[in-house]
């Protein structure tokens, strides 16, 4: 019998895949700012946050600019990207989800949503999955990104579950190492050659089943 009690999902790259609206968003502002980044270096902004994610990107660029710059330059790419997911809807919902949340929901399985974005509410609310999560830690409840794991101890605590009753899903190896950290089972979505610190791997929900996983924690 598995001791799981409840599953927690990070965002980007697991529900949908918004990774290419920051990438168009960071992208309009490195050339705005007169030089480029390649998709090929947007991977190393995944699971960063946005402040983290601009120091690396002006360090790209060479460039040093004040606090006061730094704050219009991360809302000036906050805005473009806003303008993006303004126009999502369920249709961005990646494939198997919907199938994997009635599984979970028929399970008698708690959820929460544990992503590093401020923008995750309006994100469900566009894709309409407010409803599929019985907690919501985005970035306005936290005060420190992956890989520590405050996000999801946050998630745990307001689901009133320990850290050893929850499996985290991620894409990212921020997010795998966060939920590690945070004593909990992880399932890496994505390559096994990539998610090297995670419990089970797999490509994506699609295909995978609740099963599987809580088999997974016992075995």
């Amino acid at each position: 019998m598995s001791p799981i009690k409840a599953f927690l999902f990070d965002l980007d790259g697991v529900i949908v895949d918004t990774a290419t609206y920051h990438y168009q968003a960071w992208k309009r502002l490195a050339n705005e700012l007169g030089f480029d980044i390649s998709e090929e270096f947007n991977e190393r902004l995944k699971g960063v946050s946005r402040m983290e994610s601009l120091d690396i990107i002006l360090a790209h660029g060479g460039l040093t600019v004040s606090d006061e710059q730094k704050a219009e330059l991360a809302e000036q790419k906050n805005q473009w990207y806003l303008d993006l997911v303004g126009r999502m809807t369920s249709e961005d919902i990646l494939p198997g989800v919907a199938t994997f949340f009635s599984q979970v929901r028929k399970a008698n399985l708690l959820t929460a949503l544990g992503s590093v974005s401020k923008n995750a509410p309006l994100i469900l609310e566009r894709i309409g999955m407010s409803q599929a999560f019985d907690a919501i830690i985005d970035g306005t409840k936290i005060s420190k990104g992956k890989p520590d794991p405050e996000v999801f101890l946050k998630g745990a605590a307001e689901l009133e579950v320990s850290p050893a009753e929850c499996v985290v899903f991620e894409d990212a190896v921020a997010g795998v190492e966060a939920g590690k950290r945070g004593g909990m089972f992880v399932v890496g979505i994505g390559s096994p050659d990539v998610l090297t610190q995670a419990d089970l791997v797999a490509p994506s929900l699609d295909g995978l089943t609740v099963d599987e996983v809580l088999a997974a924690t016992v075995a």
